[in-house]
């Protein structure tokens, strides 16, 4: 796609977090139909809801809202990565087909885990930086 491109585009967390997706999909299509609309969708929610907050944090302003919504996307990560589990125990998928996307959802999260320290980071030298200036008071 041409034009403008966001900064969430030019983030390699969200760019693996978009190939996670497309992963999570395609073990979905092995799901029994009776589960299109209960497991099955909870995993695509969540799933979706990591690029979804990478990309709207970004969007944020301040760094504190930005660390919120890369909190959110792990928090996502983890339910999608529960579900999955799941799933192997009601012998919808194997055990080795998550195993196999297990390593995406290994870099996703440490990448997401990463940037966020990175901008708790930013954020205390921020505020280090405002103590520092403040006048003495008498």
């Amino acid at each position: 796609m041409e034009g403008i491109k966001y900064s969430f585009e030019k983030l390699v967390v969200w760019q693996e977090s978009k190939k996670l997706v497309v992963e999570v999909y395609h073990l979905l299509e092995n799901f029994p139909k009776i589960e299109k609309y209960a497991l099955c969708d909870q995993i695509r929610r969540a799933i979706v809801s990591v690029p979804s907050n990478i990309a709207e944090g970004s969007g944020r302003k301040s760094l504190k809202e930005q660390i919120h919504f890369l909190e959110i996307a792990y928090g996502s990560l983890m339910e999608a990565y529960n579900q999955l589990l799941i799933a192997v125990d009601l012998t919808y998928i194997t055990k080795e087909s998550v195993e196999f996307i297990k390593p995406s959802i290994d870099v996703v999260a440490k990448m997401i885990n990463g940037l966020s320290n990175s901008y708790s980071e930013k954020l205390e030298a921020q505020a280090s930086i405002k103590q520092s200036n403040k006048p003495l008071s008498n």
